[in-house]
């Protein structure tokens, strides 16, 4: 019995020291992160002062060019690049697309990491003006500062801690900055599968909440449908007969198509859009109707279409007509075995700094470009290694906090430096 006792106290005490001597903080590195602190907060400013909406494409250009300077200046071998012939082209698309962001950064090693974040964001052009950036306490304020551009100036700095500590244990550093993003990514999608797929592990840069300072490893997906009917325009006083109410036609579909959520699999289908007619006194000719689609799953989008179909060709106006347009606009981003090991190591390296790091490995609403880096890869991808973030698409109060600038440097930096020795898990 004593002796069982003396091998279990001297277990616990091995894996107690063990804990404590992980636990121990890089000073080396935590003083590369304060270092990058006020470089960080002047990038910040100077991204948020470029106007960089989804479809201006000046600002697009202008804030791109900005972006793959700070990188050349930084050593990377950096190419702008503009979307193909493979645009998937969604009811929100503008004709032309502003470019990507490549850049590469070679290493001594062999483990292949790509970071990415988005330079667009959903205001127009015009707004700056009346909210530039400030800077109030522990706030940094600006017109999409926390989706994403405080993404994109983390990793411009973590790059540069990671060369003020002389690291470059990695085989390529990739980084992939995209500006489409806020639109679903129709000229990005593509680029981000590919380099997804020829990439040992994806870190994405969106942004935490300040109230959940964690990790994402799963996100909805999100699509759209939109059902057009054609009726027949008549005078709605002298002779309503003769028209094919557009109106009717509609209603009469929505109420059949009210039942195809799955809530149990966290498929949600919500009639959220709709117009119709042109005069008080005009039968309406056409309706338009759109849907908002969250899935967790691709495959139950991908069926979809044929129930809506199936539904839809029982009529109330026999001579209408309608057509269905189906956008796929994002897949789900899904939890795997090495993304949840590889956030598991996130999770010791914060605890190196004394914090807290939560993982999520439930589906939250919104959607992500780490999604598409994962269809066609098994290697691990991780959302929201950037700064704590409020106010999101909002138009007066999108912030991050200052002092979450040092821990998530540390975070970022410490977990590329593992991967690229070998010593973080879920990477093979």
């Amino acid at each position: 019995m004593f002796t069982v006792m003396m091998r279990s106290t001297v277990l616990f005490s091995t894996l107690l020291m063990s804990q404590v001597s992980f636990a121990q903080l890089d000073t080396a590195v935590f003083d590369a992160a304060t270092a990058q602190k006020s470089p960080m907060i002047t990038t910040m400013e100077r991204l948020v002062s470029v106007e960089s909406g989804s479809g201006d494409r000046e600002g697009l250009g202008q804030i791109a060019s900005l972006i793959a300077a700070e990188l050349s200046a930084l050593g990377g071998d950096v190419e702008l690049l503009q979307a193909g012939d493979d645009v998937y082209r969604m009811f929100d698309t503008p004709e032309q697309l502003g470019p990507m962001v490549h850049a590469r950064f070679s290493g001594s090693g062999d483990k292949k990491i790509l970071l990415i974040a988005h330079m667009d964001t959903v205001y127009l052009r015009g707004m700056l003006a009346q909210q530039p950036f400030r800077i109030d306490g522990n706030r940094a304020y600006g017109l999409g500062i926390s989706d994403d551009k405080q993404g994109v100036a983390l990793i411009v700095h973590v790059i540069a801690m990671l060369q003020a500590l002389n690291f470059d244990d990695y085989g390529t550093l990739t980084v992939l900055i995209n500006g489409d993003e806020e639109i679903s990514s129709p000229g990005s999608r593509t680029m981000l599968t590919q380099l997804g797929a020829e990439h040992d592990v994806v870190l994405s840069a969106e942004p935490t909440r300040i109230d959940n300072d964690s990790l994402s490893l799963a996100t909805s997906g999100i699509g759209a449908v939109t059902m057009s009917v054609k009726g027949r325009a008549s005078h709605a006083g002298a002779a309503p007969e003769l028209g094919r109410n557009a109106l009717y036609e509609m209603a009469h579909q929505l109420l059949q198509l009210d039942d195809l959520s799955e809530p149990d699999v966290g498929f949600k289908v919500n009639w959220t859009l709709a117009q119709v007619g042109t005069n008080r006194n005009v039968i309406p000719a056409d309706a338009v109707a759109t849907a908002d689609v969250r899935m967790l799953r691709l495959e139950d989008f991908e069926r979809l279409e044929s129930r809506i179909q199936e539904r839809v060709s029982n009529r109330l106006i026999s001579d209408t007509e309608i057509s269905l347009r189906f956008e796929n606009r994002r897949p789900p981003l899904q939890a795997t075995d090495a993304s949840r090991a590889l956030a598991a190591h996130g999770q010791q390296i914060y605890a190196e700094l004394g914090m807290t790091l939560v993982v999520n490995d439930q589906a939250e609403g919104g959607g992500t470009d780490a999604a598409f880096a994962a269809l066609q890869t098994e290697a691990p991808v991780i959302e929201r290694f950037g700064l704590q973030g409020f106010g999101a698409h909002s138009n007066n109060d999108e912030y991050v906090l200052l002092d979450s600038i040092e821990p998530r440097l540390y975070l970022l930096a410490r977990m590329i430096m593992d991967v690229s020795t070998g010593a973080a898990p879920g990477v093979k």
